[in-house]
Parts: C-alpha cells; sequence; structure tokens
C-alpha cells in the first residue's frame, strides 16, 4: 500500500504561557503534562514558553519539577526531560478565594517578562464546572485575561467536560464566562475528537468518491456507534455518582461521533463552517415521542461480575458510590435524523462499564442485496457489507464484503479489508491531547465544541434525563460485569430485526451480542 506525503510541521506559534489549573490532579498527571512534554519533544511547542501549574495543593517549583519527572520516566530522552521542567513553575491558587489570584497575576506577568512573552497564555481548566465559572471571573479581574483583538496578547481558556449538568446549567455557565470571554477565546475540549481515527472519519468519506455516493439512506441499513469499558468507576465515584452514563459519554463523545458520522460536507474546511454541519445534525434529531423513552432508551447498572478472569464488585459496592445508587453505568439510544439523507435509517448508540471488552468503534451497515441471482443462495445468505472505524483500542478501518469460496459451487465467503495505523504509518500517532493542545496553541478551534453544539446536545439528554427523573428503574443491577449490557439493550435493537455487533475476542472476529459469528 502506498503511503500518504506527510505534511510538513506547522511553523511555531506564538511565544506564549501555559496555565494549568488543577495540575496536582489526576487529568494533569496522566494526560496534560505528557502530552505537553510530547509536543516539547518533537518541536511543537513556541520557542519561548513556560508552563505553570496551579491549584491547593501547598508545592512549590522543586515539588512540582520532582512530580513531573516522575511522571515522565517511561518517556524518552532525560536531557530533554531536564530542559522541559526548566520551563515549569508551581503557584498556589485558590478557586473559592479571589484573594489568592493578585499574587498569581503579579508572578505571571515577572515570568511574562522574565521570557520575553507579552502575556499570550493558554488556561487550561481541568476543574470541576462549578469552579471553572469563578475562575474565569477571578482572572479577568486581575487582568490575566486579555480582550479578543488582531495584534497584541491573547488569551485562550479551555473547558474540561462536562460543560454543565443539563441545558439550564450549561446555557448559565455560557452567560456567566460570555461576560469576560467571547466564543473564539472558549475551547470547550473533547477529546474524542483529537483522535486520529476520528478525524480519518472524515477524510474517509469526504476524500474518496467510492463512498460519499453510498453514504445515504438508499444504501445503508443501519449505524452502530458503541463504546465499551471493561473498567468500573475507579477513582471518579464521587463525580460520577452524581453524573451517570448518559451525562459522561452521550452528550459529548458519543454525540460527537454521530455528527462526524452523519454531518454534510462543508463547503471549506474552516472551523465554523465544519462546526456549522456538525450543528446541523444535532437541530434535526427526531426528538423521542413524550412517553416512549422506554421503546427507544435502556439504561443499566452493573452488579458483580468477572472481567478477565477477575471478580468484580457491584457498582453498589464501589468505594464513594452511595449502596441504594440508582446511577445508570449503561445506556444504549435508538436515534433518527430527520434530513434526506438520513430519513429513516436508525443509528444504535451504546456505551457502558464493567462490559466484556474495551474497544470504541463506528460500524455502517449497508443494505442486504435485492435479489440474488444465485440458485442456492437467497439475499438472507448474504452476509451485510459493513464498513467499521476502529477508534480504539486498535486505530484502523475494516471493510466486509462477500467474494466466492473456490470449488465448483457458487458459496459465498465473508471476507476483510483492514487497514491499521501502526501497521501502514510507521510514524508515531499523535494522542489526542498533544493534538488539541497544539491547536489551542496555534488559535484552531475547529476540533473544539462550539457553544449551540453543547446547547443543543443538552436539549436532546436533558429531555430524557426529566422522563427518567418521574420514572425511576426497578431493578438495578441489571446487568454482570464482564457482559454486554442489560438483556433489554438487545430488545431494544432486535425488535428491528438487527442485533449489536459486538467482538469476542478481536477485531478480526465480529459476533453479534449472543456470540454467534457474523
Amino acid at each position: 500500500m502506498k503511503k500518504m506525503t506527510i505534511l510538513p510541521t506547522p511553523p511555531k506559534p506564538d511565544p506564549c504561557c501555559i496555565a494549568i489549573f488543577g495540575a496536582s490532579g489526576d487529568l494533569a498527571h496522566r494526560k496534560l503534562i505528557p502530552a505537553l512534554y510530547d509536543l516539547y519533544y518533537a518541536h511543537r511547542l513556541p520557542e519561548k514558553f513556560f508552563i505553570i501549574g496551579i491549584s491547593r495543593s501547598e508545592w512549590n517549583d522543586t515539588t512540582f519539577r520532582k512530580e513531573v519527572i516522575s511522571i515522565l520516566k517511561s518517556k524518552p530522552d532525560k536531557e530533554k526531560q531536564k530542559e522541559f521542567v526548566s520551563h515549569l513553575y508551581y503557584r498556589v491558587a485558590h478557586a473559592g478565594d479571589p484573594h489568592t489570584f493578585g499574587s498569581l497575576a503579579t508572578e505571571m506577568n515577572l515570568l511574562h517578562e522574565n521570557y520575553g512573552i507579552n502575556g499570550s497564555t493558554v488556561y487550561y481548566l481541568a476543574l470541576p464546572p462549578s469552579a471553572t465559572g469563578g475562575t474565569v471571573r477571578h482572572l479577568h479581574e486581575n487582568g490575566l485575561i486579555h480582550p479578543s483583538k488582531e495584534h497584541g496578547p491573547w488569551s485562550r481558556v479551555v473547558f474540561e467536560k462536562p460543560f454543565g449538568h443539563d441545558l439550564a446549567s450549561a446555557k448559565a455557565l455560557d452567560k456567566e464566562i460570555h461576560q469576560f470571554l467571547s466564543e473564539d477565546q472558549i475551547y470547550r475540549i473533547d477529546h474524542y475528537l483529537g483522535k486520529e481515527t476520528v478525524q480519518n472519519i472524515l477524510m474517509f468519506r469526504f476524500a474518496n468518491s467510492i463512498f460519499e455516493p453510498l453514504w445515504n439512506r438508499q444504501f445503508i441499513d443501519h449505524v452502530q456507534i458503541m463504546t465499551s469499558e471493561e473498567l468500573g468507576v475507579e477513582h471518579r465515584a464521587g463525580y460520577y455518582d452524581k453524573a451517570g452514563a448518559l451525562r459522561d459519554m452521550f452528550q459529548n463523545h458519543m454525540f460527537q461521533l454521530l455528527t462526524l458520522c452523519a454531518m454534510e460536507p462543508p463547503v471549506q474546511f474552516t472551523a465554523d463552517q465544519y462546526r456549522d454541519e456538525k450543528t446541523k445534525i444535532l437541530r434535526a434529531l427526531k426528538p423521542i415521542p413524550k412517553g416512549k423513552i422506554n421503546d427507544y432508551v435502556v439504561r443499566g447498572q452493573y452488579g458483580k461480575g468477572t472481567v478477565n478472569g477477575k471478580p468484580m464488585p457491584a457498582y453498589r459496592e464501589e468505594e464513594g458510590v452511595n449502596k441504594k445508587s440508582n446511577t445508570e453505568t449503561f445506556v444504549a439510544m435508538k436515534l433518527f435524523i430527520d434530513n434526506w439523507r438520513w430519513q429513516g435509517v436508525p443509528f444504535y448508540l451504546r456505551s457502558g462499564k464493567r462490559l466484556n471488552t474495551h474497544a470504541t468503534e463506528i460500524t455502517v451497515q449497508f443494505k442486504q442485496i435485492p435479489h440474488s441471482m444465485f440458485p442456492l443462495l437467497s439475499p438472507e445468505d448474504c452476509a451485510y457489507n459493513i464498513i467499521c472505524f476502529r477508534i480504539q483500542p486498535d486505530e484502523g478501518i475494516s471493510l466486509r464484503f462477500g467474494a466466492k469460496q473456490p470449488g465448483p459451487e457458487f458459496k459465498l465467503a465473508s471476507l476483510n479489508l483492514d487497514f491499521d495505523y501502526k501497521d501502514v504509518f510507521h510514524e508515531p500517532i499523535m494522542g489526542p491531547y498533544e493534538r488539541l493542545l497544539s491547536d489551542c496553541i496555534h488559535g484552531d478551534q475547529t476540533l473544539f465544541v462550539r457553544e449551540d453544539t453543547v446547547e443543543l446536545s443538552w436539549q436532546f439528554i436533558t429531555a430524557i434525563l426529566d422522563a427518567w427523573k418521574t420514572n425511576p428503574p426497578k431493578q438495578f443491577p441489571n446487568y454482570d460485569s464482564g457482559s454486554w449490557g442489560p438483556q433489554d439493550a438487545n430488545r431494544l435493537i432486535e425488535q428491528d430485526g438487527r442485533k449489536w455487533r459486538t467482538y469476542a475476542a478481536n477485531y478480526n472476529a465480529p459476533t453479534d451480542s449472543h456470540g454467534k459469528k457474523l
């Protein structure tokens, strides 16, 4: 297979500071600091930069730098690591104490002066949603946020999910931060959008003439989007027990994957036009009929079971979880998009914890042939043609089609054509946080989520949450750890004559939700 031309490294961005609020937390340790080092190692950070970690922990520069060296122990080049940590500083600030922001401003301004930087800063708010609005206010009041203008210092603020917990709170947060930030300064991050295979969905659809003419209701039977996790809530019980799978996965990750799969091609690949097309899909989501939520949405909560041969506790037995919790850890959903391209095509979305496999994929299943000319082969005997985007853990694309088996009879074999990133492109794949942090430093909002997109997704999700409030679950837990979720999820898709696509052991062994090979 001929390799694609690798584009040159983009020009160096403007000198800037990267300020991480919540620098002593889990996200900074697992994702942000390693991603920033990878950018530094690949010469993708500005020539002049410094990173300042900010949190409530009583650390100092030395403590922070030692912590970062520990975080980077598996990364290459110890000398580069020493260079990198020499750019790191740490200051204590409390989101609930505005007085600490005055001294923070003094010290940040001094560092800007020492590094010859004009004040341009990326603020990454790795904070709970309740603290983000106040933090932006304190930054503004202490002169650390510069208004948008063509020349001069700039300020960009990255907001982690969840952006609110329902439609009303998302609107309130938007209203609060828009007092101090314009929309072009707001970067709502969804790390799924930085994954290579997620971006490749657009290239696959819109840069190949053989696929796009088939990408519509005339040829596609249905689409499945799945995110399954073997893990439980782990250290996130405090957050997760108040959020649940619907808020945690669907309002952001799952709906973003849906829009990429279903959107129309923008005239040009600019941030505004690209995000306009994604927003149109959310506007076209067909509302679930009132009183019929259970016909379209299934929820579940994991009980005891076995994952990879190890016994696992029930969700209600996890540390930090309410013993009578009705929080869902699994959701399956059937959606329709009311537009010309997708009218009548169901989209089945499914996500859960403590499932059989760790995987994220989008499967596009094409319609069966209308008539078979082969005497011993009915249309039903022909396996469906499928395109599968494997997003994790093994990034790639599979195409399934039928071919004649060797021999005197017309027998059909189902074959796969597989493309795997690691086998084809030998260059390291840029991680999602690397990509998104780099885009933010360059001022590119394309892969970040816009205000109207957030509110439209919350509008759809909040309607389900409101219906659930009046109808609490009666049989939680309702699926075993290590299974594929509640049996009711099978009913959701099988009543339409279809089956969930799952995997027994690897991506070359597709099965349905009952373990039968497809």
